[in-house]
């Protein structure tokens, strides 16, 4: 089996396939059945917009997993210009190769990332600059989905007859699933909401805390600090989801992304 597919084989990759089949499975065949029936055209179309997004999901995931976050070529080196920013060629002291400007070493993945967010245990995979799109695309698609699936729910419940019910083990059912959709709806807008501030300033879940910390010993030294790469919304949103906007919402529509070994920055544009 390629290296590609062994990722596949972990516990957590495993554990979220199967959350999002479970979720796919009791929102048509349970609770949309119960709510709308599948049979009527209400029902018929709820569960063709629900399965799309479903798959866009999975379709999603599925690019997050098998694209390789990307590694530093082997002829890469630093180029001469760098000493303009007044910084030292840096290299990595357990790869022994050159690092480009927002690369980092993964301990998961025993090598340099490019434009490493963070390595994800959820996608046995690391977060970077050839899989952050996908990324990205697939916390926007498992949070739709989520919010869809939460609304069937909802709507099943405010509609449903509890009082022939005898038995509780269905109550307990809806207990269950109820709170952990909801958990689950919560926990991807959280998730969704602070990847689309680090998209719009065009900057990674790493340097977001090595931000914090440059900003703090400028503010002991009476100066000011600005994250580098922010080069304005539209182009921070371009530079990660392509200039075409009809393929923003595509996770393989990555044909924009060069080689990730240099970025533009504020200094280009002064």
């Amino acid at each position: 089996m390629s290296t590609k597919g062994k990722r596949f084989l972990s516990v957590p990759v495993l554990a979220v396939f199967s959350l999002m089949c479970f979720v796919y499975y009791s929102s048509i065949f349970v609770f949309l059945h119960d709510w709308l029936n599948l049979q009527s055209s209400p029902g018929t179309l709820n569960a063709y917009l629900f399965s799309l997004f479903a798959f866009l999901s999975l379709f999603s995931f599925f690019s997050c997993v098998l694209t390789d976050p990307g590694h530093v070529p082997s002829s890469y080196a630093p180029d001469v210009e760098f000493s303009k920013d007044n910084e030292a060629p840096k290299k990595c002291d357990k790869c022994f190769v050159y690092k480009p400007p927002r690369t980092h070493h993964c301990r998961v993945c025993r090598r340099c990332i490019l434009k490493m967010d963070h390595h994800c245990l959820w996608i046995n995979n690391c977060v970077g600059y050839w899989n952050y799109k996908a990324f990205f695309v697939f916390v926007l698609y498992a949070t739709m989905s989520s919010i869809y699936a939460t609304v069937i729910f909802i709507s099943c419940v405010f509609q449903k007859d509890w009082d022939p019910i005898k038995g509780s083990s269905l109550k307990i059912f809806y207990v269950f699933y109820g709170t952990m959709v909801v958990g689950l709806t919560i926990t991807l807008l959280t998730l969704f909401g602070w990847h689309v501030y680090l998209v719009l300033h065009n900057m990674t879940t790493i340097e977001y805390h090595e931000g914090n910390r440059a900003k703090w010993l400028a503010m002991k030294s009476g100066q000011s600090y600005r994250h580098p790469f922010n080069i304005g919304a539209y182009r921070n949103i371009t530079s990660i989801l392509g200039p075409n906007m009809l393929k923003w919402l595509c996770p393989t529509a990555v044909s924009h992304l060069k080689e990730g070994v240099s970025f533009p920055t504020l200094r280009d544009n002064s």
